[in-house]
């Protein structure tokens, strides 16, 4: 018997455990993308898998809805990667471990994956029904989303008759998203030169941060790691000469960093003051964020043998930091249109350096393509300037607020019918993609929905079950309304 065995609806949770038990890294969709071309010969239903592994799913509609316009439902197969230092995972072969806390679901030790496999759930949960009533419906499920929307950006999409899309990859019920940020990833690199210095080792961590998802959690004034340590190694800077020779943090570019590690070489005479230069920055640094991020720890190891260690040499061990704290970082807009709406953004999602480069990648967000070409070409030139280089990819556009959308209005009437009040309808900060999909598709009208998540992309993250009732039941009265 499964964990969610005895959820309801039965039909969506049985879907999603099943979805949970498949890997499903951003790259490596292959065995869930096959998972759905199962599903649908199964069921006899007319399919695409293309060789990016995306999938498109047709079902007729019912009788009695043959002259209805066809509807499209879209989701994303990849998730999120995340553990926690303690659990043993191969995220390339094993699934997530399901757990039911109070009214939510959660992951024992990792990313939950309810972004986006609520969708796939839900949409499948259609799919195999004989009952539910329904338009013609077209589900796009796409691949590599986390990554950068590869998949919404090389799938064909010019068979499909459907105007009308509803995107299941929102995160709060009772809000019908119609808008949000372009985005795009940018890699700079740092070329480095390494010597052999005598000297004591000390290695620094930062850990316990609250991290978080790098377009919803952005403007809520959390810590990133990666940064705190630029901030930490100038600290020190001002206390001692040293050189580097590891800096390691984050995974993914779109997961705000809960974790940075360092290794740096300096005189042994020096180790006592540098150790209580960290601690007065820890103290500094855990005042200025005792609200947003009350969790942060920042802890060293020493090594007082004077042996020959291969480090940055001053140069590049001065470059490299510089660098990373002259990028910027974090909220750098808010839109002047609509109130308490992040404009553009970006985050320093993974940290490395080695003893041939220094690589700092980056996820990019705005709303305004022009503003986002402006800091993209900002973090390139200044990357030049201090000897490196920058590789920008996965650029997609802004899915742009229409004034006019009769899908919109639409479901927001089945929405108030329900509960007897109007939706909320907002733009939002995070990517998703149906900017992409309505530049293949001329005419598309796109709404968004989904229920209540938390901390996505991180291990903490939740899937609230009376809200994914919800919304289930809300989804069946959208497709049946005429």
């Amino acid at each position: 018997m499964g964990v969610l065995s005895n959820l309801e609806p039965k039909e969506v949770f049985s879907y999603f455990e099943e979805i949970s038990s498949i890997p499903r890294a951003s790259y490596h969709e292959e065995k869930i993308s096959d998972y759905c071309a199962a599903f649908a010969k199964k069921h006899h239903l007319e399919y695409i898998q293309d060789e990016l592994k995306n999938v498109i799913i047709i079902k007729e509609a019912t009788p009695g809805y043959e002259q209805e316009e066809p509807m499209i439902i879209q989701g994303h197969l990849d998730m999120v990667c995340e553990n926690q230092p303690d659990c043993k995972i191969d995220f390339d072969k094993d699934g997530i471990k399901l757990m039911i806390d109070g009214d939510d679901i959660t992951a024992d030790g990792t990313t939950l994956g309810g972004d986006d496999g609520i969708a796939i759930a839900y949409a499948l949960a259609v799919l195999a029904s004989d009952t539910i009533e329904h338009p013609r419906l077209e589900v796009i499920f796409t691949v590599s989303e986390e990554v950068g929307m590869e998949g919404a950006e090389g799938i064909d999409v010019s068979m499909l008759k459907g105007r009308r899309l509803l995107n299941l990859d929102s995160e709060e019920e009772g809000i019908l998203l119609a808008g949000c940020a372009g985005g795009a990833r940018i890699e700079c690199k740092l070329p480095v030169k390494c010597i052999n210095v005598k000297g004591s080792v000390m290695e620094l961590k930062v850990h316990g941060l609250a991290g978080g998802h790098s377009g919803v959690e952005i403007n809520k004034g959390r810590a990133n790691a990666n940064m705190l340590m630029g901030r930490i190694l100038v600290g020190l800077a001002k206390q001692t000469a040293y050189h580097l020779a590891l800096l390691q943090g984050g995974r993914k570019d779109n997961a705000i960093p809960r974790e940075c590690r360092a290794i740096l070489c300096l005189p042994q005479q020096e180790l006592d003051a540098a150790v209580k230069a960290v601690e007065k920055m820890q103290k500094d640094i855990a005042n200025e964020y005792a609200v947003t991020d009350k969790n942060i720890q920042i802890s060293t190891k020493t090594d007082q043998s004077e042996i020959p260690f291969q480090m940055l040499d001053a140069d590049s061990t001065k470059k490299a930091v510089l660098l990373l704290n002259a990028l910027p970082n974090g909220v750098q807009t808010m839109s002047a249109d609509v109130e308490g709406l992040v404009e553009t953004s970006l985050n320093l999602g993974v940290l490395d350096l080695n003893y041939k480069e220094m690589t700092l990648s980056y996820a990019v967000r705005s709303s305004v393509g022009s503003a986002k070409g402006a800091l993209l070409d900002h973090m390139v030139y200044l990357c030049q300037g201090i000897g490196g280089s920058a590789e920008i990819s996965g650029d997609y556009p802004a899915w742009e607020y229409k004034r006019d959308s009769a899908f919109r209005e639409k479901i927001a009437a089945v929405y108030e019918r329900m509960y007897g009040k109007p939706p909320v309808i907002e733009a939002i900060h995070a990517g998703l993609e149906c900017g992409l999909l309505a530049g293949k598709l001329p005419g598309l009208d796109c709404i968004s929905i989904g229920p209540d998540m938390k901390d996505v992309h991180t291990t903490e993250e939740k899937l609230n079950i009376s809200s994914t009732r919800r919304v289930w039941e809300f989804i069946l009265e959208v497709l049946k309304d005429k």
